[in-house]
């Protein structure tokens, strides 16, 4: 393993002289960082100089463990910079791995390469060495990459057995077969290793699919499915068994598709499990939504509007009346913005109710009814209900037919504030959707006060973006319509390049790109001419309307987001 350490010297003084010695801090800062640690620890506070002095700015992360990797006479190591060795990584499990803040990432001459926070440590050394049955060879890493790294590592090479026999499912199984292989322990350490890795990666779905003569898991991350391992393919028929036993689906029945769900626990979060099973020619395929019910709800401010649109859209969800529609593909955060606008609007003063398929989240002081077709629950009997029980706002999941539109808009016009969806790509778009399921133009124009529409792009990581300048000339040939100032020939945009923090994506998160339409006279006139969806939004923008797409270039310019990840999002 190359030594990758700057020379800090042999002296073995404190971090805090090292890094003077060598001329990252100055002694001023030192003696402020040990007041500021002194006073800590006599509070009863806990941690290390080094981390105040990171946590003053006066030095970064780095350069402290190039001091401590100093002081122990050993390498230093980044583990952005260095591929780890998934064999090495194996032969330590996830728990003894977090226990002893160690991960084995190579082999150099017979012996294990360890990447460590505290190098020194002779005991955690002794113990790495019997359980692995190598010599050890300590490596200093920062604290933070070796923490991603061990959930990284160990959760991807834990516990899944390998094989290479083929697989090929049959076409009758007896139901006492099936529920044998519930209980195997291969299924059950494979189920527990998903649902763990999914978890800690923030995937929202999970998809278990099996292939001719293999079996892929993939999960989604921030909106795009990433292919996460190929566990052997006989797992396939117990692993599924496992899930719907936990889901409460039949087993015995393969033929047709079930809806299940279940709640799991881990590190003290409750996770909402909804499952989906869906019979194809290899097997069975199971889709798994995932939702964390201790995650805190986002509010209006963090979703990524435009400060002028924000603004607005605050001024429209407060008004008394009227019917705000929020449009986008299923998965473009509709139900987020209109639970953000619930959580703003939420007073004792205001009695509101929301009809949904499901629940998402339970929010508190807000009533909320789940729609149960089989029950006879559905949008619109529900919406009939809720209006015999004195709301000032409604919140409808979904507008799907006539009969749920129609009792919407005309909620909207008898002095109640709804909110709901439509699935439209643009904001314009939904006001002719609504003349589709026969509602009148002028019950449109009365009582729809806004649309919203939006889309999700992923956000760059910020550790690992990457600058870079484009000609005015290149981007106008590739996107004519990317907003350039008048004599602007150049202009900075970001790239996606991938680090251990983002999981090599090159993204860590995502934000909403938006169009905000406003009802003014204008259009009013429009929707009782009957005119198109392109009209409307024609005369919307040149009343101000700011459209997706240029949203999207906006955070494109200021460093959000990459060029292609907003015309991926917005073509």
């Amino acid at each position: 393993m190359e030594n990758r350490s700057r020379n800090f010297g042999a002296k073995r003084d404190g971090i805090g002289e090292l890094l003077v010695e060598n001329g990252e801090i100055t002694r001023e800062q030192l003696d402020e960082a040990l007041a500021m640690h002194r006073e800590k620890v006599q509070k009863g506070g806990r941690g290390l100089l080094g981390q105040t002095l990171i946590d003053l700015g006066f030095t970064t992360e780095e350069m402290v463990t190039r001091a401590i990797a100093s002081q122990a006479n050993v390498d230093y190591v980044s583990l952005q910079e260095c591929e780890v060795d998934k064999a090495a990584a194996s032969l330590l499990d996830p728990d003894s791995a977090r226990r002893y803040n160690s991960l084995p990432i190579g082999f150099e001459n017979g012996r294990l390469i360890v990447a460590m926070m505290h190098p020194n440590d002779i005991v955690t050394i002794d113990d790495l060495r019997l359980i692995t049955g190598y010599e050890v060879k300590p490596v200093c890493v920062s604290d933070s990459e070796l923490k991603m790294a061990i959930e990284q590592y160990t959760q991807a090479t834990s516990g899944i057995e390998t094989g290479e026999e083929d697989y090929y499912p049959e076409e009758e199984e007896e139901k006492e077969e099936l529920q044998s292989s519930v209980g195997d322990k291969p299924a059950v350490q494979l189920a527990n290793l998903i649902f763990n890795q999914a978890i800690r990666n923030g995937a929202s779905d999970v998809h278990i699919e099996p292939q001719e003569r293999s079996l892929r898991v993939r999960f989604r991350i921030d909106g795009v499915l990433h292919e996460t391992m190929q566990p052997p393919a006989r797992l396939h028929a117990s692993l599924v068994s496992r899930v719907k036993v936990m889901a409460g689906m039949d087993i015995a029945n393969r033929r047709t598709p079930q809806d299940g769900r279940t709640t799991l626990k881990l590190d003290g979060r409750v996770i909402d499990l909804r499952v989906a099973s869906l019979p194809s020619a290899y097997g069975e395929k199971l889709t798994m939504r995932l939702l964390d019910r201790s995650e805190r709800l986002i509010t209006l401010p963090e979703l990524g509007f435009p400060d002028s649109q924000l603004k607005k859209f605050y001024r429209t969800i407060h008004k008394p009346y009227g019917c705000v529609l929020v449009t986008g593909p299923t998965g473009s955060g509709k139900t987020t913005t209109l639970y953000a606008a619930l959580t703003e609007l939420n007073s004792v003063e205001k009695h509101i109710i929301t009809v949904e398929d499901p629940i998402e989240y339970r929010l508190s002081g807000i009533n909320q009814v789940q729609v149960n077709p089989r029950a006879g629950l559905t949008f619109a009997t529900g919406l009939r209900s809720i209006l015999r029980n004195d709301p000032d706002i409604i919140m409808v999941g979904e507008i799907r037919d006539r009969e749920t539109s129609r009792i919407a808009i005309e909620s909207a016009l008898t002095g109640h504030l709804v909110l709901s969806t439509l699935h439209t790509n643009d904001a314009a778009g939904a006001l002719t959707r609504l003349g589709d399921m026969d509602i009148e133009p002028y019950l449109t124009a009365s009582s729809v006060i806004g649309v919203l529409a939006q889309r999700l792009v992923r956000v760059l990581c910020k550790q690992c973006r990457n600058p870079y300048t484009i000609s005015r000339k290149e981007l106008k040939e590739n996107v004519p319509d990317f907003p350039m100032a008048r004599g602007e020939e150049e202009v900075t945009l970001h790239s996606a390049q991938g680090c251990l923090r983002c999981g090599n994506t090159g993204y860590r998160g995502r934000i909403g790109v938006y169009e905000l339409l406003l009802m003014t006279d204008n259009i009013r006139n429009m929707i009782l001419q009957r005119r198109s969806a392109g009209e409307i939004a024609e005369v919307a923008i040149k009343e101000g309307m700011i459209t997706l797409r240029r949203d999207g270039f906006f955070k494109v310019r200021e460093g959000t987001t990459t060029l292609e990840e907003a015309l991926r999002v917005l073509a």
